[in-house]
């Protein structure tokens, strides 16, 4: 087994996440629960219920009894289905009382995780197969925190990219591991062909690929002279590779530059989404 400091250390991440959402919720009106984000179909008070979901199925806790009204439409699957249960039940209530069942079933469940006898590796679900509780967290961590980044862009108020935050560093290098398989399978291009990324603001970083064999593999030092070079925040880059945001309107709106081959480049940013 790991070392108790390594699973203490991402009970820790995950309690930060959420003291920070808990902070970003005591500052809300009536009208700011409501307002639309960019994860399809749901509101600020959507994304919290929707966390409120995920770990009372952890807890045990069963799925309420409520039939989904119809033209949900961006309910897609039956894993959407499951998590718009959690949050469709919880339309009709206030984001205060929303927030107040948030707090509640947060400390429960660190109260499971800080107890000196939970075994962390403990067979767990995990978004990617059977795992263990010790591979389950890291996904919620970064699950936790993106849905924090939902709400602050929706409200306008800066999201959490700080160095020294370990839930902003993995998420920045989750979606950084994702682009190889985002390039390599979702464009295609020849081999031969080289791609950066210019990631630029706080965690930031310059991230090469070369085709290889049909497949996209990380460089280092980064190409020289890519055949496309994307500049973009670090907020853009999570935006895009987590699925927030259309890619053509983020075009549009000049938070993408593109310098070699923009046919590629363009192709690139529609494929970096690897959530959904």
């Amino acid at each position: 087994m790991a070392e108790k400091s390594g699973d203490g250390a991402l009970v820790e991440a995950l309690a930060a996440v959420w003291d920070s959402i808990s902070e970003l919720g005591d500052g809300l009106a009536a009208d700011d629960w409501v307002r639309p984000t960019e994860c399809p179909g749901w509101t600020v008070q959507d994304n919290l219920a929707h966390i409120i979901g995920i770990e009372s199925v952890l807890l045990g806790r069963p799925a309420p009894d409520h039939d989904l009204p119809p033209g949900l439409t961006h309910v897609r699957n039956d894993l959407g289905r499951t998590n718009e249960i959690w949050v469709d039940a919880r339309r009709s209530r206030t984001g205060r009382e929303v927030l107040a069942e948030f707090r509640a079933v947060a400390e429960a469940r660190l109260a499971v995780l800080r107890d000196p006898a939970h075994d962390f590796g403990a067979e767990s679900w995990t978004p990617v197969g059977p795992g263990t509780v010790r591979d389950l967290l890291p996904f919620r961590i970064f699950d936790s925190w993106c849905h924090e980044q939902d709400m602050r862009r929706a409200l306008g108020r800066p999201g959490d990219f700080d160095e020294t935050s370990a839930a902003a560093r993995d998420a920045v290098d989750r979606v950084a591991g994702a682009m190889p398989r985002a390039v390599g399978r979702g464009v295609r291009p020849p081999d031969g062909t080289t791609v950066a990324f210019d990631v630029t603001g706080p965690l930031g970083r310059r991230i090469g690929l070369d085709m290889v064999d049909g497949r996209a593999h990380p460089v280092e030092p980064p190409p020289a002279e890519p055949a496309v070079v994307l500049t973009l925040s670090t907020e853009t880059f999570v935006r895009l590779g987590t699925g927030r945001g259309e890619p053509g309107a983020i075009l549009a709106a000049g938070d993408v530059g593109i310098e070699g081959d923009a046919a590629l480049g363009r192709r690139i940013v529609e494929a970096m989404n690897f959530l959904f």
